[in-house]
C-alpha cells in the first residue's frame, strides 16, 4: 500500500514537472557587457539545482575527510572495549569451569583494558561496576588458589569502586563482596573475623538467607550457641531448609546449650525460651532433666518437664524407640527422690497397663523404693530384672535387689543378686 502510494505521488509530481516546464516560455537575460547570453528559465533552474547538489555534495565529503581521524580513534576505543568485556566473560567462565589462574588473568587483562580506556575516555560506560566485578573475579581465583595477600588486595579494591554512598547498583555489589569476603573467612577457619565481617552489613543485606548461613555456620564454629540458636529459627522461618533439616539443627543447638549450661538459673531461662513443641521432644525434655538434676535443681520440675514426655510415650509405647525409652526411665529414676503419690500412680497404673514391658516394672519397682514400700518394690524388680536386656537398667535391679536381700540379712539372696548384677553389664 505504502508503495502504491509513493508511485501515485510520484506519478503526481512528474505530472506537475511536465506541465510546468512544457509550457514555461520564460527567459532569463544575463548582461555582461559588450555581451548578451539569453536563457530559458528551465535551463536557469536546471543549473541551480545542479549547483546546490554539488555543493552540498562537496561539503559532506571535506566534512567526511575532516572527521576521519576522530573515527578511526573511535574504532579503536570500540576494538579495546569489546576486548575489555570479551575479557569480563571469559574470567567468568574460567572461575565456573574452576580454571582460577586463568580467571585471574582474564580478569586483570580487564583491568588494564579499562585503565587504558579510562585514560582515552573521560567517563567508560559502567567504568566502577565492572571494575568491581572484574575485581571480585580476581579475588575470588586468589582464594581458590590460597594467596591470600592477592585476595585482600583485590578486595579492597571492591570496596573502594562500591562505596556506601554510591548507586544501588554499587551498594548491591559492595554488599555482595562483603558476604564473599565472610565466606572466605569461615572458609579459613576464622569465625570471628566472618561474623565482624556480617556484622559490617547493612541491616536489609544481614537479614538475607545467604548471610544467615553463613552467620549460623560462623557462631557454630565459634561456639556462639545462642547466636547460631536464634539465626537457625529465623532460618526456618523462611524456609531455608527442609522442616526435617531445621528441628534437626534447631534440636542439636538447643542439646548443645543444655550441656553446656552450668547454672540451674541460666537452664531454667533456656527451658523457658523453648517453643512448646521443643518442649514436648523427647529428644530435648530428657537432656534438660537430667541435665537439672545434675546440677542439683529442683527434682519436682524435673519430673515437670518430663511429664509430657511420660504422657506421650506411655499413651503409646511404639511411639519411642528402645534407646529414648531406656533413657526416659533412667532420667525419672534420678529424679524420683521426694516422688508424690500422684507421680507413684501415674507411674503404677502405666506399669499395670503394659505388664509386657518391664521397663516400666522396673521404674514402679525403683519408685516403690523410694517409697519405703519394700513389698512392691520386692514384687516388681523381682518380676522384671530377669526380663531387662543387658545394660544399665538390668544392673540397677539386681542391685537393687541385692541391698534388699542384705536388708533382711538374706545373704544367700543377696550373693546370687549380686552375681546377675555382675553378669548384666
Amino acid at each position: 500500500m505504502r508503495a502504491a502510494l509513493w508511485f501515485i505521488g510520484l506519478f503526481g509530481i512528474a505530472v506537475a514537472v511536465a506541465l510546468f516546464v512544457g509550457n514555461n516560455q520564460g527567459t532569463v537575460t544575463l548582461f555582461w557587457p559588450p555581451y548578451r547570453i539569453d536563457l530559458s528559465l528551465n535551463m536557469v533552474l536546471l543549473l541551480l539545482v545542479a549547483s546546490f547538489v554539488l555543493c552540498h555534495a562537496a561539503l559532506r565529503g571535506l566534512s567526511v575527510l575532516t572527521q576521519l581521524p576522530r573515527q578511526a580513534r573511535r574504532w579503536r576505543e570500540q576494538q579495546k572495549e569489546r576486548a575489555m568485556h570479551h575479557a569480563l566473560l571469559d574470567a567468568l567462565s574460567h572461575l565456573q569451569a574452576g580454571r582460577f589462574l586463568r580467571a585471574r588473568k582474564s580478569a586483570l587483562s580487564a583491568l588494564a583494558l579499562e585503565e587504558s580506556l579510562s585514560t582515552a575516555l573521560a567517563d567508560v560506560p559502567h567504568g566502577r561496576q565492572l571494575r568491581a566485578t572484574a575485581h571480585m573475579v580476581a579475588a575470588e581465583g586468589s582464594h581458590a588458589l590460597q594467596d591470600t595477600p592477592q585476595r585482600e588486595i583485590h578486595l579492597a579494591q571492591v570496596l573502594e569502586c562500591a562505596p556506601h554512598d554510591g548507586t544501588a547498583v554499587e551498594q548491591e555489589t559492595r554488599e555482595g563482596a562483603q558476604m564473599r569476603a565472610a565466606r572466605w573467612a569461615l572458609d579459613d577457619r576464622d569465625a570471628l573475623l566472618a561474623l565482624e565481617r556480617l556484622a559490617a552489613l547493612p541491616q536489609g543485606a544481614s537479614r538475607r538467607t545467604l548471610a544467615l548461613r553463613i552467620k549460623l555456620k560462623a557462631a557454630r564454629l565459634a561456639r556462639h550457641t545462642e547466636n547460631a540458636l536464634e539465626t537457625a529459627r529465623v532460618l526456618a522461618k523462611h524456609r531455608a531448609f527442609s522442616p526435617a533439616a531445621s528441628a534437626s539443627i534447631v534440636r542439636g543447638l538447643v542439646l548443645e546449650l543444655i550441656h553446656d549450661t552450668r547454672d540451674t538459673g541460666r537452664l531454667q531461662q533456656l527451658w523457658l525460651d523453648l517453643d512448646p513443641d521443643e518442649r514436648a521432644m523427647p529428644e530435648i525434655a530428657v537432656p534438660a532433666a537430667r541435665q537439672l538434676v545434675r546440677l542439683g535443681g529442683d527434682l519436682s520440675q524435673a519430673r515437670a518437664w518430663l511429664l509430657p514426655v511420660w504422657d506421650y510415650a506411655t499413651a503409646r509405647m511404639d511411639v519411642l524407640s528402645d534407646s529414648q525409652m531406656q533413657t526416659l526411665v533412667l532420667a525419672l529414676q534420678d529424679c524420683l527422690d521426694g516422688i508424690d503419690s500422684q507421680w507413684l500412680a501415674r507411674i503404677e497404673s502405666a506399669s499395670r497397663n503394659n505388664p509386657r514391658e518391664p521397663r516400666l516394672q522396673y521404674l514402679a519397682g525403683m519408685a516403690c523404693v523410694q517409697r519405703q514400700l519394700w513389698g512392691k518394690a520386692q514384687q516388681q524388680l523381682t518380676q522384671c530384672a530377669p526380663q531387662l536386656g543387658p545394660g544399665p537398667l538390668r544392673v540397677h535391679a539386681w542391685q537393687q535387689l541385692a541391698r534388699m536381700a542384705e536388708h533382711r540379712n538374706d545373704s544367700e539372696a543377696a550373693a546370687a543378686a549380686w552375681k546377675q548384677a555382675a553378669l548384666g553389664i
